[in-house]
């Protein structure tokens, strides 16, 4: 086995000091562009890889940053993960990604894992079962920089980037009730998480304005993936046929998915019978049999700018703690019973109440 290239190797290759190599590949000052050049370049040809363990020690930081994610299966995440692989790669960072599958258990020992790493800051969206942040405490208190996107734990001491998902919610309903919808169901997500509760006063909210009256039957929770839509759906169809609502409001896409199939199998359509809204955009939402009105998120510039606030902490002790929204837009399709053309924003109403 070939032994590791050390710095010592380079300065005994070079004849120059090994602070003058260390000094070089750190590029740092009181070193010529000329020596620097020399010394980067022998250690490509000799295969050198720094130390960053020793390093570590050294600077008191490893130049990672632990990113914890409660799925990977919709769109939201891997946009949001290029976003904040962007901003650490230019800042001299590395990610170590961690998948919680929405389980808490497997959270906190993500969590536990990279906190042994000694990482330099995390960034996290809590598990849908996730009730208790203990575990965010005690790493924060430790003094180890948290910045949380799109699900928020909020009066803990940490930052948190997300869209206005209350205000989202309100608008996408209030589109229904203006296109004359008022038998309206909502699948939520589980209320311990942030973006469900605001999703769910957002459409209590726009009921509210309009004077509608709140059917507690008509609020199913359906979590955030494909199955709990498709059970939710099938749980208001247990309803007496004439309770049935005649939109729906989902909490995310997935969820609208899952209750699309629910419909379809029913032999019934989309928009005719039963209009049906999501949140997100995801990327299966154009492609859908009855293309999926929706709310888009900027996932993208989520994760890029829960990167800068992490980094921000990281540089300065007294970053203030703040909470950072997104702004979204309504992106309107065939599922709410509006008629659209491919890449034309213009709609009009073609709604049987």
């Amino acid at each position: 086995m070939a032994k590791r290239v050390t710095l010592k190797n380079i300065a005994d290759t070079l004849n120059i000091s090994m602070m003058t190599v260390s000094r070089a590949l750190n590029n740092q000052p009181n070193v010529d562009e000329e020596t620097k050049e020399r010394v980067i370049k022998t250690a490509r040809q000799l295969g050198y890889f720094p130390n960053q363990i020793a390093k570590s020690l050294v600077i008191a930081k490893t130049q990672t940053i632990g990113v914890v994610v409660p799925e990977i299966t919709h769109s939201f995440f891997p946009d949001a993960i290029k976003g904040i692989e962007e901003v650490v790669y230019k800042a001299g960072y590395n990610i170590i990604l961690t998948h919680s599958a929405e389980d808490t258990k497997r959270e906190i020992s993500a969590i536990e894992t990279l906190a042994s790493r000694r990482v330099d800051g995390i960034l996290a969206s809590v598990a849908e079962s996730d009730t208790e942040y203990q575990i965010y405490k005690q790493i924060i208190d430790m003094g180890l920089h948290v910045v949380f996107f799109d699900r928020c734990v909020y009066n803990i001491g940490a930052s948190c980037v997300s869209v206005n998902d209350e205000e989202s919610a309100f608008k996408i309903t209030e589109h229904l009730i203006k296109h004359k919808y008022k038998k309206i169901a909502h699948l939520r997500g589980p209320l311990s998480i942030s973006i469900a509760r605001e999703r769910l006063e957002g459409f209590k909210r726009a009921l509210q304005k309009y004077k509608i009256k709140y059917n507690e039957s008509w609020i199913v929770e359906s979590g955030f993936h494909e199955d709990g839509g498709y059970k939710a759906m099938n749980k208001l169809f247990e309803l007496p046929r004439k309770n049935w609502p005649r939109a729906v409001v989902a909490v995310n896409d997935p969820a609208a998915f899952g209750a699309m199939k629910a419909v379809k199998e029913k032999g019934l359509n989309i928009p005719q019978d039963i209009a049906i809204v999501g949140f997100s955009d995801d990327i299966r939402a154009e492609l859908m049999w009855s293309p999926l009105t929706t709310v888009k998120q900027n996932a993208y510039e989520v994760g890029k700018l829960a990167a800068q606030k992490l980094i921000a902490h990281i540089h300065n002790k007294k970053e203030k703690v703040e909470n950072i929204v997104v702004k979204t837009e309504l992106v309107i399709r065939n599922s709410c019973g509006c008629k659209y053309k491919l890449g034309i924003r213009n709609w009009e109403l073609g709604i049987k109440n």
